[in-house]
């Protein structure tokens, strides 16, 4: 079997639908928009959210609280989990991501004191809290913030 002999299987693949081109197509006049109404117009579509004129849900609700769009939303490392990194490594996002202990882009990365290390390492990082910097600086290593 090659490329160009594959083929989808019977009934997959159907003609496109040409409304409007008389009765004998059997979608003809109304091109199967029905008879009368907003949806029957051209530019008839109605918006989600749209209840017929009445209150919308969105609008009844009680709104509280407040979304700050521009809060920093950081990756989570505890010291605890470098120490799968070899003595004397520089740890930076990239080396976290590889190791998988950060699965996706974020604000950068927050180093938290949880754990403790043996072994020094360098670690370049964009937030570090107090406890996990001694605890780093305690073992040798050093913390860098980007």
């Amino acid at each position: 079997m090659k490329l160009n002999e594959l083929s989808p299987p019977k009934g997959a693949r159907r003609p496109r639908k040409r409304v409007g081109r008389g009765p004998g197509s059997g979608h003809g006049k109304t091109s199967g928009r029905g008879t009368k109404g907003q949806k029957c117009r051209s530019g008839g579509n109605i918006r989600p959210g749209f209840e017929g004129g009445q209150m919308p849900l969105q609008r009844r609700l009680p709104k509280r609280g407040f979304k700050n769009i521009f809060k920093k939303q950081y990756a989570i490392v505890n010291i605890r989990d470098l120490g799968r990194f070899e003595k004397g490594s520089v740890v930076d996002e990239a080396a976290l991501v590889d190791a998988g202990l950060v699965k996706r882009e974020r604000d950068g990365v927050k180093l938290l004191g949880q754990g403790a290390i043996d072994h020094p390492l360098v670690v370049k990082v964009k937030r570090c809290s107090t406890s996990a910097r001694t605890s780093i600086e305690g073992a040798g290593g050093q913390v860098e913030l980007i």
